[in-house]
């Protein structure tokens, strides 16, 4: 059943980039539509829960709720430079990084060396699917139209955005709060964050509205992710969510229509094929 739970954030998570890319708007009416979806969701969730509420439980869901907007913000903004199929597997590649090396050696989450072999190479997988994902062809010849098209700007914008979705997650596991009662701290946080970026003279129009859907997708995959955290762990759990890479990768290609060569396409399948292999390898470490 946990293993079961651990996949909803790949299925939720995943489709988020298509669904904003669909619905269209700026990173920063993206971030706000998102963050008001995901804080209905999280106080309906409390509502319904009623979990007991700590002094600590709010400080700490307020600051991983707005770390977490650094890291969404910033991701949206290298999508927007380098296109879903290749900005959101770039990002997942640096958060496994980071968030599997905190849980393997941070948290001692890993025992013994059958854990740390199996779980090295399971991350190994993971990132060189989300390479062969986001791989171009440079023999291709084809110059792209995209306009929003910079690497270098999109790449800086994913650095900072896998510094602030590692604070969320790695402040998280480190106090070991109920997952029940921190996500309407972290909504709090993550809106007061939002707002923040939103200064920029945004237009809350249509597209902020419609982006609420991405919220409530991403505030399903978040409560899944941090109950598994409870029972499998950071590394483990983090990463089969991010497994989501497989839905975004390929509905940027077949539903948004970015351009991929037929040798793009084959490391896009080579890519999909090591994040699955990676992911059934995480699923057999708690077997």
């Amino acid at each position: 059943m946990s293993l079961f739970i651990a996949l909803i954030p790949m299925f939720a998570w995943g489709s988020i980039g298509l669904i904003s890319g669909k619905i269209g708007g700026s990173a920063n009416q993206q971030t706000l539509g998102m963050t008001i979806g995901a804080f209905i969701f999280s106080a309906f969730i409390f509502l319904f829960v009623q979990p007991v509420m700590t002094f600590q439980l709010v400080v700490v869901g307020i600051l991983s709720g707005l770390f977490w907007s650094v890291g969404q913000n910033q991701q949206f903004h290298g999508m927007k430079y380098m296109g879903v199929s290749v900005g959101l597997p770039v990002s997942t590649g640096m958060q496994l990084i980071v968030n599997t090396i905190a849980g393997a050696i941070i948290f001692h989450e890993w025992q013994g060396s059958r854990d740390f072999t199996l779980g090295f190479i399971a991350l190994a997988l993971l990132v060189l699917g989300a390479y062969l994902t986001a791989r171009k062809d440079d023999e291709s010849g084809v110059k792209t139209t995209w306009s929003m098209l910079n690497f270098n700007k999109g790449l800086r914008a994913l650095v900072f955005s896998t510094i602030g979705y590692g604070s969320y997650t790695i402040l998280i596991k480190a106090m070991g709060l109920d997952p029940w009662g921190i996500i309407l701290p972290q909504g709090i946080g993550m809106v007061v964050g939002a707002s923040f970026f939103a200064f920029k003279k945004i237009k809350v129009n249509q597209y902020v509205w419609k982006n609420t859907i991405c919220g409530l997708l991403w505030g399903l995959g978040n409560i899944c992710m941090l109950l598994t955290m409870k029972t499998m762990g950071l590394a483990i759990s983090f990463s089969l969510s991010q497994m989501g890479i497989i839905i975004s990768t390929l509905g940027g290609i077949f539903l948004l229509g970015e351009y991929k060569t037929k040798k793009e396409m084959r490391y896009v399948i080579f890519g999909c094929l090591f994040v699955i292999l990676g992911g059934i390898l995480l699923g057999y470490m708690k077997v």
